[in-house]
């Protein structure tokens, strides 16, 4: 029976909806059929996933089964894997004779006898010292096996990545859904304010052309009018609404989890598209510094969407 050192639980890899990380790290070990094999994996961000193994050059024949079993579990990533074996104890030395190599040398040594009348001392300890007269072959062993064995410990391994990746991806997730808080009372001092800037508009408006016409009678409806067009220029309805709109998309987005990265990128796109509208709308102090840190609250959210797979 195999031994199996640092063993995961299985049922991790059946758990779904849960955010993960693209970074991590994970290490599994097993002695199979006297083998003891050791897997370690590495991840960092990547927009694809790309999976690079390093193997002893004697199993490289497995390298495909690992990476067919890595891309089952990991959607996106830069991830290494290190593979090391130490067969001392499976591998068995078959040695041979060389029968050409030591002909040859026997030949050789049977010449330079009789060429120079040398004492005839030709021996089975002469003729084992010269180079190559013996072919020492290692067996490698039945490469199924092998694979699976180094498979069965990479599974391990990937439980223990997954799960360092899945605390990192509740962490993330809970960062998200503050910053998430944080817009949404952002946008909606947004929405508070935008009306206020129409209303001082039309009083800027009336002063300015009190002091131009000064006695003359000003007509309400010119400055209705004016107000108005105003209004349309500078309204943000939409784009807050909108806005709102992408707030409840993230939550459910967080709450279903899963490979929701690329989902999310896309998603924080058009909150930039939002909040640049609406910056190009203001024409107001107050409500320009509203929209720089809903742009950097927005922008903080990106930078954490960039981790997660």
């Amino acid at each position: 029976m195999a031994e199996v050192v640092n063993s995961v639980d299985e049922n991790k890899n059946e758990v779904f909806g849960l955010i993960r990380s693209m970074t991590g790290y994970g290490r599994g070990e097993g002695t199979l059929h006297d083998r003891t094999i050791t897997v370690e994996l590495r991840a960092v961000n990547n927009r694809y996933l790309d999976c690079t193994v390093k193997i002893p050059r004697l199993y490289v024949f497995a390298e495909e089964a690992i990476k067919s079993c890595v891309q089952k579990q990991v959607g996106r990533g830069k991830v290494d894997v290190f593979v090391s074996i130490d067969a001392s104890a499976a591998d068995k030395v078959e040695v041979t004779l060389n029968r050409p190599v030591a002909d040859g040398y026997y030949q050789a040594l049977t010449q330079m006898r009789d060429a120079y009348d040398l004492k005839d001392d030709l021996s089975v300890s002469l003729l084992s010292r010269f180079p190559d007269v013996f072919l020492v072959e290692k067996n490698q062993g039945d490469a199924d096996v092998i694979a699976e064995d180094i498979v069965q410990v990479l599974s391990q391994a990937l439980n223990d990545f997954n799960a360092m990746r899945e605390r990192e991806g509740k962490k993330l997730a809970e960062d998200i859904r503050s910053k998430a808080e944080i817009i949404a009372r952002l946008v909606a001092q947004v929405e508070e304010r935008s009306p206020q800037t129409v209303v001082e508009y039309r009083e800027k408006l009336r002063q300015r052309m009190e002091e131009v016409l000064e006695n003359t009678q000003i007509e309400e409806s010119r400055i209705l009018t004016e107000a108005a067009i105003f209004a349309d220029k500078v309204a943000v309805d939409e784009e807050t609404v909108r806005l709102r709109s992408h707030l409840t998309q993230l939550s459910e987005m967080l709450s279903q989890g899963g490979a929701i990265g690329r989902k999310l990128d896309f998603l924080i796109q058009e909150f930039n598209r939002e909040a640049n509208t609406i910056g190009s709308k203001c024409s107001d102090v107050a409500l320009s510094r509203v929209v720089v840190d809903l742009k950097g609250e927005i922008e903080k959210i990106r930078e954490q969407v960039q981790n997660i797979e």
